[in-house]
């Protein structure tokens, strides 16, 4: 802060889902209120251009960094959220709020497209890939296409019922199969790059996200940790620490998963019916590396954020819950619950006053995406998910 310390170079501050911002228009503070997306804004987007291009992930499943990397600096201080989860739960949505997006500031879009009534209606999915975006206070969002997704199905699937994405290289898949195997690619890769992954389902009974989230802790070992990847302009850059030359190459890591279940009936919001949904949570990832990485570094990680509802909270040191209400047009100033607004806020305080894991080395935003790229060609090479795709080959539960 100092006056002859010399001035950074500008960075962005905000990064839309589409351009044609109003000039001067005024940019959205981490905490900003709102977040929720207005279908309104629906029309002045669908007359904006498309910028599919700036995804990471693209719909052909290539990891691409030449368009986001001039949005990153070399700042070493900043967080990645990831989120997955089927279509309709709200991923967006949230990562709005995450971002800080205020719907009621004029010439204002949300940073993340939202499902219109159009769209609804269509059974479509919004978002393709990997879409990111970075916050001003260098949070770094990363919006994904839906997992379990038809209309993901739909566009993929040729006449015959092969693939038109090449999922694992050298190989040739029915879409179903290949279709199933990019929800677990995504969230390996999101586990593997991101310090926090939301991991959202709808309702309390749908366990779909548990299982693959279960399965993506099976299938993520020999991925690395992405700050081992360092590139030779890192490594001539860094001291090389005692300490950093003894971490071997084949060291893991994994995010911290915050599982959120949205769209909550009345009578399922119930802090009883919390209580059962948490342990049960726990007691399904008990074996998992989910609960033995975070539960079993207390001092390190000691303050993780804990779930709420009610005012109740559970231990920080296990699997992390939350639950959001469903939203109601007209909102009863009787019913005693706290309301989907509220619900959001708060997801977003904590969330963002989290301790989240750190990687084993120190990277800046640009060498965490370049090694992003490297995460993701592990993923797509993985020998331990290519015998997992051959195992489901020959189940005969998928199309040759």
């Amino acid at each position: 802060m100092a006056g002859s310390e010399p001035s950074p170079s500008p960075s962005p501050k905000i990064l839309l889902a589409k351009p044609g911002l109003v000039a001067g228009g005024p940019v959205a503070g981490k905490f900003g209120r709102g977040g929720a997306g207005d279908d309104d804004s629906t029309q002045l987007r669908s007359r904006l251009p498309s910028v599919a291009s700036l995804n990471l992930l693209s719909d052909s499943w290539d990891f691409h960094i030449d368009r986001f990397l001039p949005f990153l600096t070399e700042n070493t201080d900043f967080t990645v959220i990831g989120v997955i989860g089927p279509p309709g739960v709200g991923k967006s949505t949230i990562m709005n709020e995450l971002y800080g997006f205020d719907s009621s500031s004029p010439g204002m879009l949300p940073p993340f497209a939202i499902q219109s009534e159009e769209t609804r209606a269509m059974a479509r999915h919004c978002s393709t890939g990997i879409e990111p975006r970075i916050s001003a206070e260098r949070i770094v969002l990363l919006d994904t296409q839906p997992v379990f997704s038809a209309s993901v199905l739909a566009e993929m699937m040729r006449p015959d019922g092969s693939s038109t994405i090449s999922v694992l290289s050298g190989e040739t898949l029915s879409a179903e199969l290949a279709h199933e195997l990019m929800g677990i690619q995504l969230s390996v890769l999101l586990a593997s790059i991101c310090h926090i992954l939301l991991v959202v389902s709808e309702g309390v009974h749908d366990d779909s996200m548990w299982h693959l989230m279960l399965t993506v802790d099976l299938l993520k070992h020999g991925i690395s940790d992405l700050s081992l990847l360092t590139s030779s302009l890192s490594q001539s850059s860094s001291l090389g620490t005692e300490k950093d030359n003894k971490i071997p190459e084949h060291e893991e890591y994994v995010a911290t998963p915050v599982f959120v279940h949205t769209k909550l009936q009345d009578q399922d919001y119930t802090p009883s019916n919390f209580v059962q949904l948490r342990k049960a949570l726990i007691q399904y990832f008990k074996p998992s590396s989910f609960v033995r990485e975070h539960a079993g570094s207390r001092n390190k990680h000691e303050e993780h954020v804990s779930s709420r509802v009610h005012g109740s909270h559970m231990d920080s040191n296990m699997i992390n819950l939350y639950a959001i209400p469903l939203k109601k047009k007209d909102e009863n100033p009787r019913v005693q619950h706290e309301s989907y607004i509220s619900a959001l806020w708060k997801l977003r305080d904590q969330i963002l006053s989290m301790k989240s894991p750190s990687f084993s080395r120190t990277v800046s935003e640009r060498e965490w995406l370049k090694n992003s790229a490297k995460i993701w060609e592990q993923v797509k090479n993985s020998p331990t998910i290519l015998e997992y795709c051959r195992t489901l080959q020959h189940s005969g539960m998928y199309r040759r």
